[in-house]
């Protein structure tokens, strides 16, 4: 089951560029693999801080955008 993991991947990637949020020394989307945790599900992590998030669906990811990347809150109810 891939959990629709590409889709969400790209929406992320769109939303970060649609957002100026990319760009050097802004954020950065990548795949990763399962980061040796298939079993989990879905896993994005956040570096520098390496904070693990699971997420379902879009509504996760905007979640993680706004509360995250944008106001530098843990989004704890999504934390690995």
């Amino acid at each position: 089951m891939n959990f629709d993991a590409e889709s969400i991947f790209m929406y992320m990637k769109k939303k970060i560029k649609v957002m100026g949020l990319n760009g050097p020394n802004m954020n950065r989307i990548n795949r990763g693999g399962c980061l040796d945790r298939c079993k989990d599900g879905p896993l994005l992590v956040i570096y520098p801080e390496a904070v693990w998030y699971k997420y379902i669906d879009k509504a996760d990811i905007d979640e993680i955008i706004d509360q995250h990347l944008v106001k530098g809150n843990i989004v704890t109810r999504l934390l690995v």
